[in-house]
């Protein structure tokens, strides 16, 4: 008992150093070098849907959040091969609390990448990983299907174990990927539902709210895309000042 007490103190101790610690952020090289990996990662047709996945576990976990924020009753999530994913909760099926659920999931994955660029501006590199770890910990809970779960637990299991058994330059480089992958690919599936048209968009989350709302989902689409440009250009100014300013 002793022994396990003293390995969980311990274990505690190393965590309470990461969340409170700082670690430099990287050369600006390094930087754009991540940048510039995670930018052909959302572009390339055969990552994309690797990257999607991704943006759909932070756009589902948004709809969640937000869900329970508004005093909805969460029921689960489920993620696709196809890279879709839902949120299921329960409520009112109208009103501000029913628009900003819906709203939420578009403008989770930039305003999350947002937060990561923030932090690593800050040096928070290691606070970063683990808040990520304890998001998908918490998505993990509602997960409802056999390949929402793979998806999930693959994703954590990489994120912990880099933060913990990973040195500082591995640490900060994942860091880097995932906060310009965030806001690199956020806006691309609101581009994809402008390509798609009124037939493409039919039962998205901009359709839903055209619905609740009346102001038609084109128009939905292009705040939401907007707002995610915007985090995109905040996000870029913070980790590469020097890229925008130039």
């Amino acid at each position: 008992m002793r022994t396990l007490a003293a390995g969980l103190e311990s274990g505690w101790d190393r965590v309470w150093s990461d969340l409170t610690s700082r670690q430099a952020l990287p050369d600006p090289a390094v930087v754009l070098g991540a940048g510039a990996v995670a930018l052909a990662l959302v572009l390339w047709p055969g990552t994309w849907p690797r990257v999607r996945l991704l943006v759909t576990v932070v756009h589902e976990a948004g709809h969640a959040l937000v869900a329970l924020l508004v005093g909805r009753r969460l029921q689960g999530i489920r993620l696709h091969s196809d890279t879709s994913g839902v949120t299921v909760s329960r409520g009112r099926p109208s009103g501000p609390g029913m628009v900003a659920m819906l709203a939420a999931g578009y403008l989770a994955p930039a305003l999350v990448g947002l937060g990561a660029a923030l932090l690593l501006a800050d040096g928070r590199a290691l606070l970063l990983l683990w808040s990520l770890s304890v998001l998908l910990l918490l998505v993990l809970l509602w997960i409802r299907n056999g390949f929402g779960l793979l998806v999930v637990v693959v994703v954590l299991a990489g994120t912990v174990a880099v933060t913990w058994y990973a040195d500082a330059r591995a640490q900060s480089a994942l860091a880097l990927l995932l906060a310009w992958l965030l806001l690199l690919a956020a806006p691309r599936p609101l581009l994809e539902l402008l390509v798609a048209g009124r037939a493409g968009r039919r039962g998205s989350d901009p359709d839903q709210l055209a619905r609740l709302t009346r102001v038609p989902s084109v128009l939905w689409t292009l705040v939401l895309l907007a707002a995610n440009v915007s985090g995109l250009v905040v996000g870029v100014s913070t980790l590469a000042p020097d890229l925008l300013s130039g």
